[in-house]
Formats: C-alpha cells, structure tokens, sequence
C-alpha cells in the first residue's frame, strides 16, 4: 500500500525511454565496454533497435564508442548530470510533504534529521496539528547519535572503530535510565534494529518522549537520513503503531527511491 500524499505514480508508460533507461543502466553496471550483441542479447531488444537507440545516445554524448573495438560506454556526462544533480537538490524540498502527511496522520511531531560530526542535525522538522515542538527539534538544532531513533539509524553505518571513535569524541552520556550508556548495549541494540529495519527511543533521549525512526537510502545504498514520529509515550503506542506505522515505513521507502535507491 503506497502513502496516498505527494507522489502519485502514474500507470503510463513509454517503451522507447524505458529501453534507452535500460542500456544507460545496463552499461553503468558493466565494469567494462561491451559489444553490441551482448547489449542486444541480456536486455532481449533487437540488435537493429538496440543499434538505434545506442546512435542516439552517443550523438546526446552519454555513450562513447571504441573505434577500434567497436564497443561501447557510458561517457562521464552521467556523471556531470549526477553531480549537477547532487549540488543542487535540498533534502528539504523532497521530505516536507512527506512530514505535512504524517503530522496529519499520527497527529505528532515528525522530522528528518541526518549527520554532522557524529552528532544528528534536524534538516526538517513538522509539529503536530495544533501542538508545539518538543525537545530540541528546530532546524539546525542536534542531537546525539546513541539515544535517539534517526542517531541509531546513522550508526548503522559505523564499524567497530568508528564506533569507538565516537564514544572517545562524544561519550555515551546519560539522559535518562533508559539511555544506553556502554558500547555493548549499543551494539546489542543497533543488531535489533538491522533486523527490525527502524529504530526507536524509548524514552533514551527526554523522559516522557518515545520516537519510532526509518531509514532514508541514497542511491549508494547508504543511510543518509533518518525520518521519525515523536510524542509523549502515552501516545505513541504499540496499537497506535500497529494501524498507522506502515505510513512512515512507507514514506522513508519514497522518499529512498527519490534519492535513487533501488530496494533489492
């Protein structure tokens, strides 16, 4: 089931660009330049048709022929246009409609916050309808990586040592008893929520306050933000969960595939 919000994806299609997507994304995935009829054969197009569609994309200067193998890859325009691509797109402009929707459906604070320094930094922040912002989330505002739900999340791109850096630069200081205090614990935890695929704060940050956090992937398959729901404990509820959690799984599965991420 797919959130009903900004992104609506349409049922039309067109064969001619999905074939043209297919051969940029097949020869971006070859470690090499390849041969017409090996193109022709793995993506079952017709060599006239692939031939075609490959004088087009060379004559556009995204793919470079070999003259003396006859082969063919990609050009480093691809590149150009990510980078471009990469400059000028803010993570904000893609996730507050996704924040506006869930306020409006948990009817509690929601935000996304990625890392600095090892340390969490609010990007985008939404209050509940009619409630105030908790805690420390503004914009700009951060936050530590062990007790919070979007920090959890990051962590799971740290090895051992990078852990050990951050507990020798930041400490695991205690905010609550339910903070996790000791490297151990912490591993433990992060092993539970590579299994689950969310994190939580139970109220490990600020006694009274409980966040359930997705993950937001990159096109390199990495976790670069976390996207969350907090509120007062007696509100986020294991029920409350169970009928409306799939919306912030989903919106963190969206906003993933703007950003390129390709589920496997």
């Amino acid at each position: 089931m797919q959130t009903k919000g900004p992104h609506t994806k349409g049922s039309l299609s067109n064969q001619s660009t999905e074939k043209a997507l297919a051969i940029i994304e097949y020869l971006a995935s070859c470690s090499g330049a390849v041969r017409l009829n090996e193109l022709s054969r793995n993506l079952s197009i017709n060599a006239s048709t692939t031939l075609r569609f490959l004088t087009t994309l060379q004559n556009c200067g995204y793919v470079y022929q070999d003259p003396s193998t006859s082969k063919y890859v990609l050009s480093y325009k691809i590149c150009r246009l990510a980078n471009q691509f990469s400059e000028n797109v803010d993570l904000r402009n893609i996730t507050h409609p996704y924040l506006i929707h869930l306020t409006d459906i948990f009817q509690e604070s929601a935000c996304v916050s990625v890392e600095r320094d090892m340390e969490m930094v609010y990007v985008d922040v939404m209050s509940g309808p009619g409630k105030a912002l908790l805690g420390m989330q503004r914009v700009g505002n951060t936050s530590p990586m062990h007790s919070t739900g979007n920090g959890k999340l990051l962590l799971l791109n740290y090895t051992d040592e990078q852990i050990d850096q951050l507990i020798a630069k930041r400490g695991l200081p205690r905010f609550t008893d339910n903070t996790l205090t000791d490297k151990a614990s912490l591993l433990r935890r992060l092993e539970e929520i590579r299994r689950n695929g969310f994190a939580t704060d139970e109220e490990e940050n600020e006694v009274g306050l409980r966040c359930v956090a997705y993950p937001i992937y990159d096109y390199t398959d990495k976790i670069i933000a976390g996207i969350s729901i907090t509120g007062p404990s007696i509100r986020i509820t294991e029920k409350l969960l169970a009928e409306r959690g799939h919306h912030l799984k989903e919106a963190a599965e969206e906003i993933s595939r703007r950003l390129g991420h390709q589920e496997n």
